[in-house]
């Protein structure tokens, strides 16, 4: 991927990476890189003092961790704004819904938005499916990412690897260039990836 150019005012979506997720009821997850891999990109990120805007998910449903008065809530270690880093909140599984995201993107003069975060198959495949629709270019960072095992239907349960590797073969195909932490990092700099 040595290919990947970014302009300097490529901006960095980091997705929901909230304490929620390690707890019940959420069910297992299988990426125990995904905060090493994040925080790296943070942290390059800030090194390049290129955009990032934050997303966080309130939710509005009853009982639900993920709602702004419980401590789930909160975002993971390490994660969330510094400084002036902006805050995006949404309550449904795209970024861009109900959210000023675009009209910051758009002041930005940004077209190019790199995401990762929680989780694979929902709100982050959810947001680069409408960032696409919506005229950005889109890129997944697939091992800074996570997911669930899930339920089939039939009784049997789907696991969160298989369901990872699905939902980044169809945003690949038709909705964003997919990379790893490790080389996207390298399309920062030596300096930065060091």
């Amino acid at each position: 991927m040595n290919s990947l150019k970014l302009p300097d005012n490529a901006v960095l979506l980091p997705i929901d990476m909230q304490q929620a997720f390690d707890a019940a009821p959420w069910p297992p997850r299988w990426n125990d890189r995904v905060d090493e891999n994040g925080l790296a990109l943070l942290a390059a990120w800030r090194a390049a003092k290129r955009p990032i805007i934050h997303v966080r998910h309130d939710s509005v449903e009853d009982g639900s961790t993920l709602r702004p008065d419980r401590p789930g809530n909160a975002f993971r270690a390490g994660f969330g704004p510094k400084g002036e880093e902006p805050l995006v909140t949404k309550s449904v599984n795209a970024a861009f819904i109900g959210t000023d995201l675009d009209l910051r993107l758009r002041r930005l003069g940004a077209n190019t938005v790199v995401l990762f975060g929680i989780s694979t198959d929902m709100c982050v495949s959810t947001s680069v499916r409408v960032g696409a629709n919506m005229g950005y270019r889109m890129i997944l960072v697939e091992d800074a990412c996570d997911c669930f095992d899930l339920p089939d239907g039939a009784g049997g349960v789907v696991p969160a690897r298989d369901i990872h590797r699905a939902h980044v073969a169809t945003l690949r195909a038709e909705f964003a260039s997919v990379v790893t932490t490790g080389e996207l990092l390298a399309t920062l700099g030596p300096a930065v990836a060091a």
